[in-house]
């Protein structure tokens, strides 16, 4: 399978991501620039953290304007597997490519640590080898990462199935205190209503590497390539 990394100014974890996909997943792995407008046949498009264009005005709010984003866009609508993690996700909801907006921490402050997540579907590409009920320790690393929906756009979330993470604790059991950031219903991640488009807050690339001591987002990695080999 190949994959493309964009890379904005601002990315920092562009070379986290083709580590995982290239070395620990044997994956043909690309870097797309920011102002390039070809997508050089890929299979999915990742967006990755960071903080694009300083996260000026609103994180990703200026990097959904990237000349990419116009073949990002086009690609997606055409039935085409986008996957964006922290800013990746924030861009993508900028980019009206998911719904929702990722706000501020209530705290303020920018929140680097690790978090529980389960699976809230398996009917996706990214759960597609998770289990419902189990916990992931996955780190987050943000500022602007409490997930907001209106009321009519979370039950649309709710019929439609596209909760694809919720915060939970080590049990996984899904609390209020499980929640860092104070996301809605404790969403840490969505999908598109066509099921192609994926974000998520939490960072499955720092969490894949057995010399890190953690490899559970490995399985997120894992669910792409069962559904797509």
């Amino acid at each position: 399978m190949k994959f493309g990394v964009v890379v904005f100014p601002g990315s920092n974890c562009d070379h986290d991501m083709i580590y995982v996909l290239k070395k620990k997943l044997g994956q043909e792995v690309v870097t797309l620039w920011h102002k390039e407008r070809d997508l050089q046949g890929v299979d999915i498009v990742m967006l990755p953290g960071g903080f694009s264009y300083g996260d000026y005005l609103r994180s990703g709010a200026i990097a959904r304007f990237s000349p990419i984003m116009d073949e990002v866009i086009r690609f997606a609508s055409g039935g085409g597997y986008v996957f964006g993690i922290c800013n990746g996700f924030q861009i993508l909801c900028e980019a009206h490519l998911l719904p929702g907006a990722l706000l501020h921490n209530p705290s303020h402050r920018f929140i680097c640590r690790n978090a529980y997540i389960t699976s809230a579907t398996a009917n996706s590409l990214v759960t597609a080898a998770t289990r419902p009920g189990e916990a992931l320790k996955i780190p987050v690393a943000h500022g602007e990462g409490r997930f907001f929906a209106s009321d009519d756009s979370l039950q649309k979330l709710r019929d439609n199935d596209q909760v694809l993470f919720r915060y939970c604790d080590e049990g996984g059991r899904v609390t209020p205190q499980s929640n860092p950031n104070d996301s809605v219903e404790n969403i840490a991640g969505i999908c598109n209503k066509g099921r192609n488009v994926f974000g998520m807050m939490p960072h499955p690339e720092r969490a894949a590497d057995d010399e890190l001591g953690n490899e559970d987002g490995k399985v997120i990695f894992d669910g792409i390539l069962q559904m797509t080999g």
